[in-house]
């Protein structure tokens, strides 16, 4: 390979830095992760689809989150199993590859954030307007929330990588775990400002817009449970209500980890957990969430259960 290719059409990924023994340790953990992560969102998905009793707003709304883990968890775990079996001089990737991995490991983060902001509205209007929960929240309704979600997603992300993308690049190590729009920027030499405040104004608004949107959406919740002063309302609050916090809280929590350590660059190797931490807690522990919220769903748990017992 002349060096030329390599400058421009082959990167080097840093990936992790782990010892052999500890290398085979991180790959059993990770194949053992992402199978997990794949079956149990698989499951949550088939459960749902075939159970006319969970073909519902709330419901059909959360079969969003089950996609955007799977697209996260697959973006990431396989390639880094390939790289933990492969000697660190010999993780190359294509240029093209990096840029496509890039592109859906942001759209999995703002994903997220997306479905989860719909979710928090389909509960406002379930406790707050139990009785035009019906018409507002129509299949129309539904197919409008969910084609938002993704289309900001897609779109938003896809800006982001295409200002990284336009870029020349004189650099060819990804000094990170996986390809990501800051990997992409870095190997420029020319002027990023332009990708800078784009990325700082996009990570800021979605974030912002949100935890804002969640906020406001649950003190709009705990006003009327307040009010109503009805155990009846009180407990359909907590019950609807404390699946998609858990999810959001967790997912804000692993989502800020990694973004914290990018101030200290003595914690680079952490930083890259915590950005591995984000594509496998969430991912690993929504459907446990969700299904042991559902009943029906936590029925056909308990049954598999005990008749494997």
């Amino acid at each position: 390979m002349d060096n030329l290719t390599f400058r421009y059409s082959v990167l080097l990924v840093e990936g992790l830095q782990v010892t052999p023994q500890s290398s085979k340790l991180t790959f059993i953990f990770l194949l053992i992760a992402y199978v997990f992560v794949m079956v149990s969102n698989i499951w949550i998905l088939i459960q749902i689809s075939a159970e006319k009793r969970l073909h519902q707003p709330m419901h059909i709304l959360f079969c969003h989150l089950p996609v955007s883990d799977i697209i996260g968890t697959t973006v990431l775990i396989p390639r880094l199993l390939k790289d933990l079996l492969t000697d660190p001089s010999e993780r190359y990737i294509t240029y093209v590859e990096c840029a496509v991995q890039a592109f859906f490991g942001h759209v999995y983060g703002t994903a997220s954030h997306t479905i989860l902001m719909i979710m928090a509205f389909d509960r406002y209007v379930a406790i707050c307007n139990p009785l035009r929960y019906p018409t507002i929240m129509s299949n129309n309704m539904v197919v409008k929330l969910s084609a938002g979600a993704w289309g900001a997603a897609v779109v938003l992300v896809g800006i982001l990588i295409g200002l990284s993308v336009r870029l020349s690049h004189c650099r060819s190590v990804i000094q990170n775990l996986f390809c990501d729009n800051a990997s992409l920027f870095k190997l420029s030499c020319e002027n990023i400002v332009i990708n800078n405040v784009y990325g700082l104004t996009f990570t800021v608004v979605l974030l912002a817009s949100s935890m804002g949107w969640v906020l406001l959406t649950y003190l709009r919740i705990a006003m009327v449970c307040i009010k109503s002063k009805s155990k009846a309302t009180n407990s359909k609050a907590i019950k609807t209500c404390s699946t998609h916090l858990a999810v959001y809280v967790i997912m804000q929590i692993c989502g800020f980890v990694p973004i914290f350590l990018h101030r200290f660059p003595e914690y680079a190797e952490s930083r890259k957990f915590g950005s591995l931490m984000f594509h496998v807690i969430p991912p690993g522990l929504n459907p446990i969430i969700y299904g042991l919220q559902a009943k029906v769903i936590r029925q056909r748990m308990l049954k598999l259960c005990i008749t494997k017992s």
